[in-house]
């Protein structure tokens, strides 16, 4: 069954080379029973860790079955290491964090068995070593002996045809080293091949066969009975290959689970890059959605859908007030397009308003009777001035709150009468009060028909601008250009200009996408940062966790099992972050919202799919490179690690 042929096997020692095995030679037939004996240096481990495909020689040849074991890749030599061989280690090398059940079970699992078939078959191999009563206890719980009954178990799971033992009750006292022994002859009666590595002449005189090592040579190889078994065992069968990378993504996830749960400190630690990160992104998105909501909402309290016509040039430009370009017929002309929903005249005049023996500055402005609505303004009390008071010019006016505060405290002022440049004027509304940011609130404002403003205050029949309301279904930008093309055409010249409340509210939005942009920038540089914080905790993971990476590699894990297994911790300790943080941002936006007056955190589903989906993302970046030093350790300088 194994053939060596001139195996040699030489270690760097600093800048020498060592050379532990020189030229062996050996045959081992299917069910022999042999112990490797001699003492510490003399290359029996060496030997053991070659036969068992844990490590390779450095020279020779090295056949299992006539297969010739240096052609054979990492995963072949896995999938030997777990079919073909059952370890058993001197220091038991159980995991800490798995009970005696798991512990057994877990060669299965990289074998692709189903969960209920390898746990049966678990308990039925630890109830045979008298562990009945033990499987699910941990480690930490179990004698020296009952572990490495566990060990045995272990060994057993997947057939086990070839049993390595290394100095198998060097740890144990008489007794537990009798019954191991005991367990180890009954192994080689149902077939097994036993190898066993120690230094202990009574424990090699278990043997049938005793093969002396000194120095790296075989010195003696004395065979004292040819007594063979026939193995009758059977493996247990596998799944398809659907079902066996589902069932090791599940048991690599609780793998990792069970890694994060072990290590809680060190884990809030790693995540919490994580956290501020997320925080950060999620708060701040929220904070630019808040502010955008707040700006617009002021956007339409000054008209939603309108464009204010102005004479002159532009904004600044000097002979706005000297430039008299729009008129009433202009407003006529505009209410007649379909494209329209209301067309209002604006003029104002400043003046004295004076009511009993109060005298104040205020603004007279004259409108259409939609002048409040495309204004995003609204009545308070009373009512707004109608048709046939526009038509007949009539002495009528709307006060805003700031007349009605400073001019009639305590009064009800409708159906009073107040003057304005000596003329008296009947109130028959209040306009309600208004958070509009563009708004100047320390303004005195009334409004009245614009035919009263033109015909009995002001004298002027042109008109400052004129304020128009798009229909909903029409594009603002097609209907400014549309409106702009028919004035020009009546003046025969372009001596006007617009505003657009469409274009206003584009050019904030657009402001605070890149504020927005630009903060979130920021925190996603914490997020990076956070990001290698986790490579970095990842990385002490791996070289703390060596050890473990051996265990599983000697048990028959592939390399992918093992970058699977550190990439779903590194990913799930950053998701985890991610749904921390978004929490935390909640609970940032909970206090902000409720102590914070007149603007609000609004959180979009978009900046959360985009966090958890980031911190996934960072988990599988950052965690790559760890996950990969991890699955390509070599098993035997893992194992060598404490």
């Amino acid at each position: 069954m194994i053939e060596l042929k001139n195996i040699t096997k030489s270690f760097k020692i600093g800048d020498n080379d060592t050379q532990v095995l020189h030229g062996i030679n050996l045959s081992i037939k299917k069910g022999e029973f042999i112990a490797v004996i001699g003492q510490s240096g003399s290359g029996k481990s060496t030997l053991m860790n070659i036969l068992g495909c844990l490590d390779s020689p450095s020279s020779g040849e090295y056949l299992l079955d006539a297969l010739d074991i240096s052609r054979l890749g990492s995963d072949e030599l896995a999938k030997l290491r777990r079919e073909k061989f059952g370890f058993i280690f001197q220091r038991y090398n159980l995991m800490a964090t798995m009970n005696a059940l798991a512990n057994v079970a877990l060669p299965s699992i990289y074998a692709g068995v189903s969960k209920h078939d390898r746990e049966d078959r678990a308990i039925e191999i630890l109830s045979t070593l008298g562990l009945g009563d033990k499987i699910h206890s941990y480690p930490n719980k179990l004698s020296g002996g009952q572990q490495q009954r566990v060990s045995i178990a272990r060994a057993l799971i997947n057939g086990g045809e070839i049993i390595l033992a290394d100095e198998p009750t060097g740890a144990l006292d008489s007794k537990s080293g009798e019954i191991v022994m005991q367990i180890l002859k009954d192994l080689h009666k149902q077939g097994h091949t036993i190898i066993i590595v120690t230094h202990d002449p009574n424990i090699a005189a278990h043997a049938n066969r005793v093969i002396e090592i000194k120095d790296g040579n075989i010195l003696s190889d004395t065979i004292k009975n040819d007594e063979i078994y026939q193995k009758t065992s059977k493996k247990l069968s596998q799944k398809s290959k659907f079902t066996y990378y589902k069932d090791q993504f599940i048991e690599n996830f609780n793998m990792s689970v069970l890694a994060i749960l072990a290590h809680k400190l060190r884990s809030i630690l790693t995540m919490l890059g994580i956290i501020i990160g997320i925080t950060a992104v999620v708060s701040v998105v929220a904070l630019g959605q808040g502010s955008q909501e707040q700006i617009l909402a002021g956007i339409r309290k000054i008209g939603t859908n309108t464009i204010d016509i102005f004479p002159g040039k532009g904004f600044g430009d000097m002979r706005a007030n000297q430039v008299k370009s729009l008129s009433i017929g202009d407003a006529k002309m505009l209410e007649q397009q379909s494209f329209l929903d209301s067309v209002t005249p604006n003029t104002s005049t400043t003046g004295t308003l004076t009511y009993q023996n109060i005298s104040v500055s205020a603004t007279l402005r004259g409108g259409g009777i939609n002048t409040l609505a495309v204004n995003g303004m609204k009545i308070e009390a009373g009512r707004m001035f109608n048709e046939d008071e526009l038509d007949e010019s009539a002495n009528v006016v709307v006060i805003d709150q700031n007349t009605k505060i400073s001019v009639f405290k305590g009064i009800n002022p409708i159906g009073e009468i107040l003057l304005f440049n000596k003329k008296p004027f009947v109130i028959i509304g209040v306009i309600a009060h208004s958070d509009n940011a563009f708004g100047d609130n320390s303004v005195l404002r009334i409004y009245t028909p614009y035919s009263t403003a033109i015909n009995k205050v002001s004298g002027d029949k042109n008109i400052n601008s004129i304020t128009v309301k798009v229909s909903d279904e029409i594009n603002a930008q097609v209907a400014e250009k549309s409106l702009t093309e028919l004035l020009s055409a009546k003046h025969g010249k372009k001596d006007f200009f617009t505003r657009n409340s469409d274009s206003i509210k584009k050019t904030v939005e657009e402001t605070i996408s890149t504020m927005r942009l630009l903060i979130s920038s920021i925190a996603v540089i914490s997020l990076i940062v956070g990001g290698i914080g986790v490579m970095n905790i990842m990385l002490v993971s791996v070289t703390e966790r060596t050890k473990e990476i051996g265990i599983k590699m000697a048990i028959g894990a592939r390399a992918s099992n093992i970058l699977q297994q550190f990439l779903i911790e590194a990913v799930l300790l950053c998701l985890i972050g991610g749904l921390a943080g978004i929490g935390l941002s909640f609970v940032v936006g909970y206090v902000f919202n409720n102590f914070i007056d007149g603007f609000r955190m609004i959180f979009s589903n978009t900046s959360i799919f985009v966090a958890i989906t980031t911190s996934m993302l960072i988990g599988i970046v950052f965690g790559y490179m760890p996950a990969r030093n991890a699955s390509k350790l070599n098993p035997i300088e893992a194992l060598s690690r404490e």
